[in-house]
């Protein structure tokens, strides 16, 4: 409903602290191949996971390992905290957020021990995409190699 009022462009924040890497690195090939969406994959210095939109949380996994996100413009972002972390069970990760709660650019959403996931989980990259390319009518990369979760701009998505 209004859709003529929604924000045409998108600045999406850097939701963790770390080195970017290409998706093609993510030892999974739905994240590889681009399945889920565009996007790219955070390499985390530490387990503090925040929101890189202003908007809604859509779902929190019941394993706690990954968050889905809808923007105030409706680009729905997804964070999934390493690879095969499913396989975890909930185990070394917290969620501070439920489907439905409103988030800023910032906000505590996730925290997970690093090291726990080093040990168990295939990999520790954490992709971050959008998993609604169909309403994008162009993705503005910005071109950095270490973010700050909450303050490094990773992109801005001009909306159809």
């Amino acid at each position: 409903m209004f859709k003529w009022l929604r924000k045409r462009e998108e600045t999406i924040v850097a939701p963790l602290t770390g080195n970017v890497r290409p998706l093609d690195d993510v030892p999974d090939p739905v994240f590889a191949q681009k399945m889920m969406g565009e996007g790219l994959a955070i390499e985390a210095i530490d387990g503090v996971v925040v929101s890189p939109v202003n908007g809604e949380v859509v779902q929190v996994f019941p394993t706690k390992h990954a968050v889905g996100l809808r923007s105030e413009g409706g680009l729905e972002i997804l964070i999934h905290v390493g690879i095969d972390t499913v396989h975890m069970q909930g185990e070394g990760f917290e969620a501070y957020v439920k489907a439905g709660e409103r988030v800023k650019a910032g906000d505590l959403l996730l925290s997970f021990d690093v090291s726990l996931v080093q040990q168990k989980a295939k990999s520790d990259l954490t992709p971050v995409v959008i998993t609604n390319g169909d309403a994008v009518k162009e993705y503005g990369w910005e071109h950095v190699e270490q973010v700050e979760r909450g303050k490094t701009v990773l992109m801005k998505v001009h909306l159809k």
